[in-house]
């Protein structure tokens, strides 16, 4: 009877021992897939953030790339330089005034009038019919010759100032095609209208006529 006691008490120990043995070795499997499996999560989470850094970064230089793209539309929308308003507007003013040259104004057909009333408040009825057209008549269309010629030359100088102003403004700014074809038309006009003024003044075009 005693050694069966003994013997099943050597089994009974045997058996808590392997079973000991058998829960450390399954404690020790699980740690160790527990650590194996930590520098894996480990990895992964950091190629996590790497990516979700690189995707920051990237929305980050596609957001620099669209405020360069905005502002350099900006900046090619705003105009440079002058806007070509003024240099129009003188361009227009060249022509009219080219035109009242040749076609004549009021300020012109007031002062041949008054030169016409002072050569007959001065001339004698005694005078010499020579002298009655002179002072009546060639005193009185060279006034008007004289305006017509002042009014060409400030159209001459206009057209010449709106056709040279893009030398002196912004660089690189080219000026409207309308403008120019204007100005030239203005200075073409002070040119005809100078050179007529100039002619009807020393009459040679349309001079006083023979009295002899």
């Amino acid at each position: 009877m005693g050694t069966k006691t003994v013997d099943g008490a050597g089994t009974g120990a045997e058996a808590k021992n392997d079973e000991t043995a058998t829960e450390e070795t399954a404690v020790d499997v699980t740690k160790a897939s527990e650590e194996a499996a930590e520098p894996e999560t480990a990895e992964v989470s950091e190629a996590a953030e790497s990516a979700g850094a690189g995707d920051e970064l990237a929305a980050d230089e596609a957001a620099d790339d669209e405020d360069d793209e905005e502002e350099t539309l900006l900046l090619d929308e705003e105009p440079e330089g002058p806007s070509g308003v003024g240099q129009g507007a003188a361009a227009v003013v060249s022509v009219v005034l080219g035109l009242v040259s040749l076609t004549g104004g009021w300020i012109g057909t007031v002062a041949a009038a008054r030169e016409t009333l002072i050569g007959q408040l001065q001339t004698s009825s005694t005078a010499s019919v020579a002298k009655q057209v002179k002072e009546v008549y060639g005193d009185a269309w060279q006034t008007t010759a004289l305006w017509a010629g002042l009014f060409a030359l400030v159209a001459l100088i206009t057209g010449v100032a709106v056709l040279v102003r893009p030398a002196f403004g912004a660089p690189g700014k080219a000026q409207a095609p309308w403008i120019k074809s204007v100005a030239w038309a203005g200075v073409a006009l002070g040119v005809i209208g100078l050179l007529l003024a100039v002619l009807k003044y020393s009459d040679a075009l349309l001079g006083l006529p023979s009295t002899s």
